[in-house]
């Protein structure tokens, strides 16, 4: 049977024996004396690199992953047309997409997407067999190589990837939560200016119409200010300051 412990006025604990609280909840008796200072410097070593890691996570220091950065630097060089193939394709493939959810429901879109591509790859597949069977030639699955590259995630992809939605989620949050609640005064006013804006173009044109000339301009706008960079900058300041003069009246 353990002896209560007692405590001296500086919260140390003295008795023949304790209770040490596992962390499963359990209690089991141990000796103080059983303890030695090799234990106890492990255990302050793994608190210690426990709140190291804590402290290294990317929410605490408000850093962008590595993941972050390559994504941003492929969205740059995709929006800028540093590949003219690779921005035209995505750039086609998402007016395209944007303009048949005008006409047809997502569900439709989605349909007639697979059988196209469906369409595509049976007829590709026919074709390339009949012509082995004409040619009398042994070349295999056409679309042999794809399917032996590997498409599976591996565990340190899938953390990176749930880390950087988990930061941006975050951040997010956060912004939403200092705006909302009004943490700066004049953050908060330029928010509610442009929520009241938006209440307007929501007027003139619905959700996709929008999403569309969104995505044109994300794909023309950065083109135009790297080519008229010194012109723009000169009207913008222009602009900030008529503002700043009224916001401070």
């Amino acid at each position: 049977m353990s002896v209560k412990p007692e405590a001296d006025s500086e919260g140390s604990w003295y008795g023949d024996d304790f209770e040490k609280i596992d962390r499963f909840g359990s209690t089991s008796a141990v000796r103080r004396d059983d303890l030695g200072d090799d234990r106890q410097m492990g255990d302050w070593e793994d608190e210690s690199s426990d709140d190291k890691q804590f402290s290294s996570h990317p929410e605490s220091d408000q850093q962008p992953l590595p993941v972050v950065m390559e994504t941003a630097s492929t969205v740059m060089e995709l929006l800028y047309w540093r590949n003219l193939k690779q921005s035209g394709l995505v750039f086609g493939s998402l007016l395209l997409l944007l303009f048949s959810l005008t006409q047809f429901s997502v569900v439709s879109v989605m349909a007639y997407l697979a059988l196209a591509t469906l369409s595509a790859t049976i007829s590709f597949r026919v074709y390339k067999s009949v012509l082995q069977a004409v040619q009398k030639t042994d070349e295999g699955h056409p679309f042999k190589a794809y399917l032996e590259v590997e498409m599976s995630l591996s565990h340190d992809q899938m953390q990176k990837y749930a880390e950087n939605a988990q930061y941006y989620i975050n951040s997010t949050l956060k912004e939403l939560r200092r705006l909302f609640l009004v943490q700066d005064l004049v953050d908060s006013l330029k928010f509610a200016v442009l929520m009241w804006l938006l209440t307007y173009l929501g007027a003139l044109f619905n959700g996709l119409t929008l999403l569309i000339m969104v995505v044109v301009s994300m794909f023309s706008m950065p083109v135009v200010y790297e080519k008229y960079q010194a012109q723009i900058d000169q009207y913008l300041d222009l602009i900030r300051t008529q503002v700043n003069s009224v916001v401070g009246k």
